[in-house]
């Protein structure tokens, strides 16, 4: 008796996951699409805005994966998060932002998010997260899950108007002393209105500030 072994030694390569990535910073877009597309696991579809992503899913999908960004264009946070998930039909949608509030994290939860992944987490991080979704679990940060159970995180942690105000000025790429001039306020003044904001926002910096404050939709 003689055995077919045409077949034995071959190695099955597993599909690829389609992923949608949407998100309007173009350098966010390009570099984890670029790094996701060459883990090899991953198939990506790219898109700049709300609208684009939502026609996408409903045109070449189904996709394994959807990830959309908290606040580009036409996604209006919670609303277009229950609208994908409604395209979807029963496949993971996550979302990628900045840094959310306890009550965005709730929000998405509460509607069916797959997963919230950090834009400050890196790409392999990414890549972890998006596997973890795959497989069917939950993905949200450790930090975020903190957050959400310690009691310590109130009200207080939320930006006065004043440092919104100032905040608004450092978007436009005002410095201290522009700001001073232009509010009439005195520099020390200025300068610990910037430090506390940039301390709530958990901000390393201004430009890191201006960036987390957009996700926030707070400018």
């Amino acid at each position: 008796m003689q055995l077919d072994t045409s077949n034995a030694g071959a190695v099955r390569v597993p599909a690829k996951l389609r992923l949608l990535l949407a998100d309007d910073h173009e350098m966010i877009l390009e570099v984890f699409a670029m790094f996701l597309a060459n883990a090899s696991t991953f198939e990506v579809t790219t898109a700049r805005n709300f609208d684009e992503a939502a026609a996408r899913m409903q045109k070449d999908g189904p996709f394994d994966i959807a990830l959309l960004d908290w606040n580009m264009p036409g996604m209006h946070g919670i609303v277009g998060l229950k609208r994908a998930i409604q395209i979807a039909d029963g496949r993971p949608v996550g979302i990628i932002t900045g840094e959310p509030t306890p009550k965005i994290v709730d929000e998405a939860v509460a509607a069916g998010v797959a997963g919230i992944i950090l834009k400050s987490s890196g790409v392999r991080s990414l890549v972890n997260a998006l596997n973890m979704i795959a497989s069917g679990e939950r993905y949200l940060p450790f930090d975020l899950l903190v957050r959400r159970s310690d009691p310590e995180t109130k009200a207080g942690d939320e930006l006065t108007p004043k440092e919104l105000l100032i905040l608004r000025e450092i978007a436009k790429g005002k410095r201290n002393k522009e700001i001073c001039a232009d509010l009439r306020l005195a520099l020390p003044t200025v300068k610990m209105h910037v430090s506390s904001l940039c301390r709530k926002l958990g901000a390393k910096n201004r430009l890191h500030a201006t960036v987390l404050a957009r996700d926030l939709g707070l400018i």
